[in-house]
């Protein structure tokens, strides 16, 4: 029987000028950016994050600490990518992913489909294993006020097959 494991993951940053909005490893048009170290990507800081506790390997902090120059304004998407190799070498891989994007504005459903294309390409994985949905917050909390953005992930990965000898 295949072993399944879940993890979730949560992330926020504040909205700023002067920053691009990257979500889900597209470059949004928007008046305000997410601040971070990296570029910001929510989207994937979360999706990151569950990967990583379902594998029991921590959380991106651990991996790409945000005092360490070398991650200075890196590509979300390209931690991602690192992070699918380090479960690889744990000998898991990605069943499936379900994130959900919290902000007030900007309006995310016509970006959604290439973000879904973007994930699916880094882990390998079909796109129909690949949901991602945005929601508002009614004007309530820090997102409502348009202050910043969250998101929250829930992923389960699957032990790889062992070759039989």
């Amino acid at each position: 029987m295949d072993e399944i494991r879940v993890g979730f993951g949560y992330d926020v940053h504040r909205l700023v000028e002067e920053r691009k909005l990257i979500l889900g490893g597209v470059e949004i048009p928007y008046e305000k950016g997410l601040l971070g170290h990296s570029d910001a990507d929510v989207l994937v800081h979360a999706l990151m994050d569950a990967m990583l506790g379902a594998a029991g390997m921590g959380d991106i902090g651990r991996h790409f600490p945000d005092n360490d120059a070398q991650y200075a304004g890196i590509s979300s998407m390209l931690l991602l990518q690192r992070v699918t190799e380090l479960l690889k070498q744990a000998n898991y891989e990605v069943n499936n992913v379900d994130v959900t994007v919290v902000a007030q504005r900007p309006k995310l459903a016509g970006f959604i489909p290439q973000m879904e294309v973007n994930i699916a390409e880094v882990l390998q994985i079909g796109q129909d294993r690949i949901n991602i949905k945005a929601t508002t917050t009614e004007k309530l909390g820090f997102t409502g006020e348009g202050l910043g953005i969250s998101a929250y992930a829930v992923c389960t990965i699957k032990a790889l097959q062992q070759e039989k000898e």
